[in-house]
């Protein structure tokens, strides 16, 4: 089973930079997924960015794109979303998520969630 823990949610103006982490912990298959999902107030949640155990390039939602770079460092088992250029559409719960054999924008084929870390983005 997979335990994911989220942390590096904070408050910054338009245009600051915030990097989270999510902590991976527990048995991960050897070929699974990793992705940043978030949600706005009263909006749906949207994936942000996803990475796979392949190594494959990662995926960007088009609205991050250019902006967001999540990244992996396999011996502390995190997963990192570097956020730049923040916009106050960018605010949200960013939570990670973890899904076995594929990496998708599917919220059904993810088996695990983090509780969330909030990010708020205001002047």
């Amino acid at each position: 089973q997979v335990n994911l823990v989220e942390s590096g949610g904070a408050s910054v103006q338009p245009g600051g930079s915030l990097r989270l982490s999510c902590q991976v912990s527990g048995y991960r298959a050897d070929t699974s997924c990793v992705s940043w999902f978030r949600q706005g107030p009263g909006e749906r949640r949207e994936g942000v960015a996803r990475i796979f155990s392949l190594g494959d390039v990662p995926n960007y939602a088009a609205s991050v794109k250019g902006r967001i770079a999540i990244s992996e460092d396999q011996d502390t088992s995190t997963v990192f979303l570097q956020m730049n250029g923040l916009k106050p559409e960018d605010a949200g719960m960013y939570y990670c998520a973890y899904a076995p054999e594929a990496c998708t924008w599917v919220f059904k084929r993810y088996t695990t969630w983090g509780q969330g870390t909030q990010v708020t983005v205001s002047s």
